[in-house]
């Protein structure tokens, strides 16, 4: 539609040019909008303002001439209005919405779809948590995020693929092993200490009584450095296993799990080192090697390798990033905690000096969650060990809820989860007051065909029925689908699909209450169905982007 009226502007614009009530200048892009209050039409246009200038005329006089020169012989505009200092105000005749429920019916699951990204080969990283412990609420938003931004650039024409990096090696996999093997030891009765900087948890223990019923007490004869990484590699592989279980619970899949031990293994870490050390781009000093970021804009140079001659997360990043860029992909998106924002500058500044463009690399800041249990917060820590794990919300509130209620803010906002809230089937629960939409609908469908209605066509006779208020309003708001889908793939942003979703169930519940969509009219009973039809597979196509199921019945 706004294509439409873009047209209708340039064509009046340049017929004015050519009757010489406008000068002959080249016109810049024509911008239209949506008003933000509907009383000021269904779409409106600045583009008399920003031309003003050009023409030496008032933004007024230019809008007059181009609404003088419209020909709208399609009959799409109902009435065009000029407002304030220049708006051109476009009112859509009813009928000319009629067409979006054709189109919707045509194209089914593709409508939104685009080619958008033009076949640019794109890497979403999302998770990627440590193996030193479960999922929790934190990483399940991440995993929302992630898994619908890869969704929703796909169906923009995008060649995605979605990875999980693993951080397998390092510090942290040292003190996991540490932890478990002291753990491990307290079961043969050799307590000690348990350093603050251990991982507590109860799958602490819970490993190591694996262990002991593999190893019974081998490991004691061992040398300590050898039991530990033994216990290190062994918890990292069980914590793994069950990350893989959770994320496929949770609806996640991923195309690659890419091990940051791989890099070592395969030598790039010491190639992507050497390399930026005969480029100049690492220097020593105080023993230690320093990578320099400050010349790309991070706020300090940074170490890759220590004094003692262990690499840093910096180094094994370097590589993994650079290996990212040579397996192919154009665009690279990585999903992070907040925490994570002063790590951004130092990344883009490697990127860069390994010869990359910097609007390659992206990063989806994701903010915490504040998990509620009837409005009460509900304590988690992960290093004490006392947290609600992924799994814990999957089981307790589904898979859906989760899903769709994580989407509800941007994920640069902090978001406060109730478990509680989650469950309810009640119009307080997003996600069940859009899921129930589908399955309302589909209940329609069902007892139309028991009436004898069983297909719901295309029927220009019954579609131009739709004169209602609402049923226009509803049409207008299906029609902002691909625009919405459209706009969160340009701007990484799937809660912009979450809102337009609870827009069109407010929508709907709205009309449903005032209207009956299966009546005495059978001509009319068939253009509503048509409409609730289109409104059924909006809403199953945008809940398929957000990973969340549409329901038949609930």
């Amino acid at each position: 539609m706004k294509n439409r009226i873009k047209k209708l502007i340039i064509e009046a614009a340049s017929q004015a040019q050519a009757k010489g009530l406008l000068s002959s200048v080249d016109f810049p892009e024509v911008n239209v909008e949506k008003p933000k209050v509907e009383a000021h039409g269904d779409f409106s246009t600045n583009f008399a303002m920003v031309i003003a200038s050009l023409q030496k005329m008032a933004p007024r006089k230019v809008a007059q001439a181009i609404v003088d020169q419209l020909n709208d012989s399609g009959r799409l505009l109902e009435k065009i209005e000029i407002a304030g200092p220049g708006f051109i105000n476009f009112y859509v005749t009813p009928a000319a919405w009629h067409p979006v429920l054709l189109e919707i019916q045509k194209t089914d699951r593709r409508f939104g779809a685009s080619e958008l990204g033009g076949g640019q080969r794109v890497q979403v990283e999302f998770v990627s948590s440590n193996p030193t412990g479960p999922l929790h609420v934190g990483h399940g938003r991440g995993a929302a995020v992630g898994d619908s931004v890869a969704n929703i650039l796909a169906f923009c024409g995008y060649e995605v693929q979605r990875e999980y990096y693993i951080n397998d090696s390092g510090r942290q996999i040292q003190t996991l092993g540490r932890s478990v093997f002291l753990r491990y030891r307290e079961l043969f009765g050799k307590s000690a200490p348990f350093p603050e900087d251990c991982y507590q948890g109860d799958y602490i223990r819970e490993i190591a009584g694996r262990i002991k019923d593999q190893q019974s007490d081998g490991l004691l004869h061992r040398e300590e450095g050898e039991a530990v990484m033994y216990c290190a590699r062994t918890a990292a592989g069980d914590i793994m296993e069950g990350i893989r279980e959770d994320l496929a619970l949770f609806g996640v899949s991923f195309d690659k799990w890419f091990s940051e031990q791989s890099l070592y293994d395969s030598g790039e870490v010491d190639r992507i080192l050497t390399e930026s050390r005969e480029r100049d781009i690492i220097y020593e000093k105080d023993g230690a090697l320093w990578f320099k970021t400050s010349d790309l804009g991070d706020e300090k140079d940074r170490v890759v390798v220590r004094q003692n001659g262990q690499t840093t997360y910096f180094a094994s990043d370097i590589a993994y990033h650079n290996d990212k860029y040579r397996r192919g992909f154009q665009r690279v998106i990585d999903v992070w905690g907040a925490d994570h924002h002063g790590y951004i500058p130092r990344m883009q500044a490697a990127i860069e000096a390994c010869g990359h463009k910097r609007n390659q690399f992206q990063v989806i800041l994701v903010q915490l969650v504040n998990l509620l249990r009837g409005g009460q917060p509900v304590a988690m820590s992960t290093r004490a060990g006392e947290f609600v794990t992924l799994r814990d919300v999957i089981d307790e509130v589904g898979k859906d809820a989760a899903r769709f209620i994580f989407l509800t803010r941007h994920y640069e906002s902090p978001l406060d989860f109730d478990l509680e809230v989650a469950k309810q089937q009640t119009n307080e629960n997003p996600v069940y007051y859009v899921q129930y939409v589908h399955a309302r609908i589909s209940s329609i469908i069902r007892k139309a065909v028991e009436n004898g209605m069983a297909n719901v066509q295309w029927d220009e006779t019954a579609i131009a029925r739709l004169l209602e208020i609402e049923e226009i309003q509803l049409i207008k708001t299906l029609a902002q689908y691909p625009e919405t889908v459209a706009a969160s793939a340009e701007k990484l942003e799937p809660h912009r699909i979450t809102f337009f979703l609870m827009n069109l169930a407010a929508a709907f519940h709205a009309y449903y209450n005032k209207h009956r969509v299966l009546s005495e009219d059978p001509v009319l009973s068939r253009g509503r169905l048509v409409l609730v039809e289109s409104i059924r597979k909006v809403i199953r196509n945008g809940l398929a982007l957000l990973g969340v199921d549409a329901p038949d019945k609930m």
